[in-house]
């Protein structure tokens, strides 16, 4: 799993976040206003070492931007099946996160 955070002002969330859950919040050497958090360590093939979850901030782009989040299943069609037996609707079709899977 994988969250993101969307903020109009990023370094006055980074220190809230910081101060408050004690994330290790830092900006990705990248143009991009990208700042990865981390409330679980990473070991190796940047691997969580224990159950948790980390996550991503970004500046707002656009008022109606939606935060994503991320939930690792073993096949991304068969969940998608499932949803449909639920009755549910999906809403955005399965995408591919570049080096990471579906």
């Amino acid at each position: 799993m994988h969250f993101e955070i969307l903020a109009n002002d990023v370094e006055k969330l980074k220190k809230f976040y910081s101060e408050l859950f004690g994330w290790k919040i830092e900006k990705v050497p990248d143009p991009i206003d990208y700042w990865t958090i981390e409330n679980v360590p990473l070991g190796e093939k940047e691997m969580l070492v224990r159950p948790g979850v980390n996550g991503e901030m970004m500046k707002r782009e656009a008022s109606d931007q939606k935060p994503a989040n991320y939930i690792a299943v073993e096949s991304v069609d068969e969940y998608m099946k499932k949803i449909k037996t639920l009755n549910r609707k999906i809403l955005v079709p399965k995408m591919e996160v570049p080096g990471i899977g579906w």
